[in-house]
């Protein structure tokens, strides 16, 4: 698979990634081994770049990835993160940055994941209450101490990303992208452009709306935290769904799937924006990995931009509480 350059200071990574949340949480039932199964697939066919966080499990994720990586560690280029806090039970505690967190968390992570250093480690959400600078400063020193190669934010504005760089180089903004979530395109893909850092794209795949699997509310299950998206709830679903009927046309014109029409759009634009996928089954791994041989031409990204223009999707891309934590 073809690598590509993460940011300005030497990291590259598959051209696209694995996120391996679902496996541990949130996107209903999933079997360790089959999950593994699937991370060991993604490094079978190129894909090096690896996804996890603290928080999903909660502590569990890295705790699987860990044991997926052992003995192909050389294979993988691994990125973990720290800023959403959660106690053993799950519960979330709320947003944190301070130092003292920071090198708590990468401890912590290093020791769940079993291994000597974190490839690129994000502050998952930003702390309004710490500066960005003392977070980041923190970040900056584990660096210097081996402990971090790379460093990443997660659903930062502008304004923060900045100030973090000026504090040591970011490598990488991960942020919701996709065909339903065109935010970015404002003034957050630019700015990250000026300054040299990649873009990870996670929910490519509009939560796997986008896919067409989901034809009704009911169809999602029950212990499925989308259950409480607003893009998946009453009328904004049925808004939703027309969205992706124009996917569909799209696809069945290219005999492609939903999902490689969906991945495609964002490997489209540009090399600098790598989408990270979630997957826990094989299957969908293989037909995934499938939107790198498709390509869109212009006159089909018109098309999309027209049936599918920035804005057009229904409800917040998160409940009322959870908004409040991006682009601070």
């Amino acid at each position: 698979m073809k690598q590509v350059a993460l940011g300005s200071l030497g990291l590259k990574v598959s051209r696209m990634g694995l996120g391996c949340m679902g496996m541990s949480e949130f996107y209903g039932d999933a079997s360790d081994s089959e999950s593994i199964a699937t991370i060991h697939q993604a490094l079978d066919r190129g894909m090096n770049f690896l996804d996890t966080a603290d928080m999903y499990g909660p502590f569990k994720n890295e705790v699987l990835v860990g044991k997926a990586i052992q003995g192909r560690r050389k294979e993988v280029v691994l990125a973990t993160k720290f800023g959403n806090q959660r106690s053993p039970d799950g519960k979330f505690l709320g947003v944190n940055g301070t130092p003292e967190y920071v090198r708590a968390c990468c401890e912590a992570s290093l020791q769940r994941l079993n291994v000597d250093v974190i490839d690129l480690y994000y502050q998952h959400r930003v702390d309004p209450k710490t500066p960005i600078e003392d977070t980041v400063g923190a970040m900056a020193d584990l660096v210097k101490q081996g402990k971090v190669h790379y460093l990443g934010l997660s659903e930062a504005a502008p304004g923060t990303i900045r100030r973090a760089h000026r504090v040591h180089a970011i490598s990488a903004l991960q942020t919701e992208y996709s065909l339903w979530t065109r935010d970015p395109e404002e003034d957050i893909l630019a700015t990250v452009r000026e300054l040299g850092i990649g873009f990870v794209a996670y929910s490519p795949l509009g939560r796997g709306f986008l896919t067409g699997e989901f034809k009704r509310p009911e169809d999602i299950p029950e212990n499925d935290f989308r259950r409480f998206n607003p893009r998946f709830q009453g009328e904004n679903f049925n808004k939703n769904l027309q969205l992706v009927r124009h996917i569909e046309a799209l696809a069945n014109a290219k005999a492609a799937a939903p999902a490689q029409i969906a991945l495609a759009w964002v490997l489209a634009q540009g090399q600098d924006v790598v989408p990270i996928f979630g997957t826990k089954k094989r299957p969908r791994m293989e037909e995934n990995l499938k939107a790198l041989d498709i390509v869109l031409t212009p006159a089909e990204l018109k098309e999309i931009d027209r049936l599918l223009p920035k804005g057009s999707t229904a409800g917040t891309r998160y409940p009322e509480q959870h908004m409040s934590a991006v682009n601070l």
